[in-house]
């Protein structure tokens, strides 16, 4: 059945995953948008992405098209291993090893470098991980040439007759019914929003991203280690390495504990003489070596905000909420955000209601992410021997079941919820 367009319009910023997800969503819906990108084109940072299961169930309930381009671009791994296995937790510091090389004891085995100390149960039909621009290729497929603008730096947001009016840093203007910020953790659209709130803190983390041929991994690491995903926990820091790119490249990324980061970049060229000396008590560090021109993140993330929306604008993903990589789940709730916010979006009449729809949206999503940011950084520390110290016992039954409560969220509940919600302030007349 076709339906007419929305008697409104909406501006996204930012085409990464977070404003294509969504893009695509109001398409659906039949809502006319236009996506303003500060880049030449679209593009992601970064290598390897771990899409979790709850992101991967969002991409289906927002278009089947996105989550079987997922699936195109989800590397497949044979091995019978990785098929329940999210991934193995290893030994990867001989810091405290005795004469015998033995480092950890774990019942009535003695543990050394390398040595498997648990696994990670997954849920191999939902879940994987790709190519960030792999990904991103496979959404900006699904969204029309027409509907994107590019080299368009948000400078200001300014709300007039019932529109937002947005200046851009080339001088020119856009007028739209609300806007939607997903231009990422340094978004203008968020500091517009909260003001100096808005900032994102440092982790105490850092890490080495880099990427390696799968044929060198195997030299290194063998073909069990390689193509399979591995954590290696260490003090102070830990390894995760898993393939990407179809099973040919292996992703890695070491992270390691720091006081501060100083440098206005957080992104910058790493010397493989830098990264060894910071794991030089690591019997994993020869695939470090391997690694092709590595870079060194500092990783941030944002402090609990008062809110997500504030009159006609909306944070969504990044913007609103970025956390630390480690649960693995960043994308997967950006996409849920999407999913969650479209909805809402192509449920209402007019452009009066966009008030409700976005209050409904912080109401639900915000206590779930926020939570997120939280619990990612502890699962940082755990990684690292620094919240439960090398207590095997405690680390393995918190990490085996850490992410139950993000994986196995009812997003259709969640979306019945806010619309909800969104009905209740609409009876009421409630302002948002």
């Amino acid at each position: 059945m076709v339906t007419s367009p929305k008697p409104f319009s909406i501006a996204i910023i930012g085409g990464g995953i977070g404003g294509l997800t969504l893009a695509i969503g109001l398409l659906k819906h039949n809502v006319p948008f236009t996506i303003y990108e500060s880049a030449s084109q679209f593009g992601e940072v970064g290598a390897g992405l771990g899409m979790s299961p709850n992101g991967v169930r969002a991409m289906g309930l927002i278009d089947h098209r996105i989550k079987e381009g997922f699936l195109r671009c989800r590397t497949n791994n044979p091995h019978a291993k990785m098929q329940d296995v999210l991934y193995t937790v290893r030994v990867g510091d001989f810091k405290n090893a005795n004469e015998n090389g033995m480092i950890w004891q774990k019942g009535d085995r003695c543990l050394r470098v390398g040595d498997e100390i648990f696994d990670v149960p997954g849920l191999p039909e939902l879940r994987g991980a790709c190519h960030r621009a792999h990904f991103l290729d496979e959404l900006v497929r699904l969204v029309p040439d027409s509907v994107a603008q590019f080299r368009k730096k948000l400078v200001d947001i300014t709300e007039t007759s019932g529109d937002v009016v947005l200046q851009f840093a080339d001088g020119t203007n856009a007028r739209h019914s609300a806007v939607v910020g997903c231009d990422g953790i340094k978004s203008r659209t968020r500091e517009l929003i909260l003001g100096p709130a808005s900032k994102a803190t440092f982790t105490g983390k850092c890490a080495y991203r880099g990427l390696v041929p799968m044929e060198k991994a195997i030299e290194v690491l063998g073909e069990d280690e390689a193509r399979n995903s591995q954590l290696y926990m260490g003090y102070h820091g830990h390894i995760l390495t898993y393939p990407i790119q179809l099973g040919s490249t292996l992703n890695i990324v070491a992270f390691c504990s720091r006081d501060s980061w100083t440098n206005p970049k957080w992104v910058l060229p790493a010397s493989q003489e830098q990264v060894l000396a910071d794991y030089s008590t690591w019997g994993r560090k020869t695939i470090l070596t391997a690694l092709e021109n590595p870079n060194v993140w500092a990783l941030f993330d944002h402090p609990p905000a008062r809110t997500y929306c504030s009159g006609r604008v909306c944070l969504l993903g990044d913007a609103a909420h970025a956390t630390s990589p480690h649960e693995g789940s960043g994308a997967g709730m950006v996409i849920e955000d999407a999913y969650i916010l479209s909805s809402l979006i192509g449920g209402i009449g007019d452009a009066q209601d966009l008030d409700y729809a976005f209050k409904a949206y912080d109401e639900v999503r915000r206590p779930r992410m926020q939570k997120l940011v939280t619990t990612s950084r502890d699962a940082g520390m755990i990684y690292d021997l620094e919240l439960y110290g090398d207590d095997l016992e405690a680390i393995e039954q918190n990490v085996i079941h850490r992410c139950d409560w993000i994986w196995g969220v009812d997003l259709s509940a969640e979306m019945e919820r806010a619309k909800g919600i969104c009905i209740e302030l609409r009876g009421h007349g409630k302002s948002p």
